[in-house]
């Protein structure tokens, strides 16, 4: 792998992920889904607790950091200013993809100096599922210990890789090796996509891996096929910039994903990302079945502003969350997981 051409790319992606035009706005189903609104809830706006657990870890909020950004220069600096917040806010933080990490060996300096900011945030290491052929397990296991991580992410980007004008689209045989990695790797194993979701029969084959949880990372938040689509414009791959225009909307929604998730994968961690906007948006998603919600570039973007920004953006998620919670009658979010009929599809 050439480095720079590397960073070159996560630098594109960055930028180009803050761009709207990248975003599959709309897309989510969370504007047909609405809570049911309590009059009258029997409790104080002060009891509403945001209080989770994470991987088996209390978590003082069902919030994370979905994975946003590495393998740059540039990449530290952004995401010590997310540990911070996430140090004084106690979301979990996952980080971006560390393939350049897992090859040539992750920085220790930089994660020392992170895990000094943040010695009590949740991290979780990142690598993409097409690496699983030829990852090594002791380099896994060196990256998860310099991190200090509690667990590994697998992303699968199956149409991103297609676009990518580097892109190495190899899954063939990635299901037996994430069960392999389970097995192995001592430390929780999640699964994630990129924004394109899960469907039922996915999900199915799933069933017995050992993952810890899943992010269904549903169609509706950034799109990496627009992403790439860009990006092959850029250097006159007309051909792979043509297809990302064509699936410019591909993918399976939010709403539709964390459904599929419930119905085939009971009693499974679920984690649901992929075009969340407020606490509201996140407060559906805990009623359909989420444990967890994730945010990556309305934090990306509240990041670009500053640390005091960013925490106030968290603030205000946590307290449209609370928000929701009262105006349900749950006094925190697994009440509100557990409540019967508190969620419909609004008619049309």
């Amino acid at each position: 792998m050439d480095q720079k051409s590397y960073e070159r790319r996560k630098r594109d992606h960055l930028q180009l992920a803050l761009r709207p035009e990248n975003e599959a706005r709309g897309l989510t189903g969370l504007d047909s889904i609405v809570l049911e609104h309590e009059a009258l809830p029997d409790l104080d706006f002060e009891e509403i607790s945001l209080s989770s657990t994470i991987l088996g870890n209390p978590s003082k909020t069902p919030f994370f950091i979905a994975a946003v950004t590495a393998g740059f220069a540039g990449a530290s600096e952004i995401n010590m200013t997310f540990a911070r917040a996430c140090q004084k806010t106690g979301w979990a933080l996952g980080i971006g993809s560390q393939r350049s990490e897992l090859e040539a060996g992750p920085d220790a300096s930089a994660w020392k100096l992170i895990r000094e900011a943040a010695p009590d945030v949740l991290l979780m290491a990142n690598i993409g599922a097409s690496q699983l052929a030829t990852a090594d397990i002791e380099k896994i296991h060196d990256l998860l210990a310099v991190m200090r991580a509690k667990a590994l992410v697998i992303h699968a980007n199956p149409l991103q890789e297609c676009l990518q004008p580097e892109g190495t689209a190899q899954f063939k045989g990635t299901t037996g090796r994430i069960s392999a990695l389970c097995r192995e790797l001592g430390l929780p194993v999640v699964l994630k996509e990129t924004g394109c979701g899960f469907s039922t029969a996915t999900l199915k084959r799933l069933s017995g891996a050992g993952l810890a949880a899943i992010d269904i990372s549903g169609l509706g938040g950034t799109h990496w096929g627009r992403i790439e689509s860009a990006r092959a414009g850029s250097i006159k791959d007309h051909i792979k910039s043509s297809a990302g225009t064509t699936f410019a909307t591909w993918g399976i929604p939010t709403v539709e994903s964390l459904q599929n998730a419930v119905h085939a994968l009971p009693g499974t961690e679920l984690w649901a990302s992929g075009g969340v906007r407020s606490g509201l948006d996140a407060a559906k998603l805990i009623a359909m079945g989420a444990s967890q919600t994730g945010f990556a570039r309305p934090a990306l973007e509240a990041a670009m502003a500053g640390a005091e920004k960013l925490v106030e953006w968290m603030k205000t998620r946590e307290y449209e969350l609370k928000t929701a919670l009262f105006c349900t009658g749950c006094r925190n979010p697994d009440v509100l997981g557990k409540k019967e009929n508190v969620w419909k599809t609004k008619c049309n």
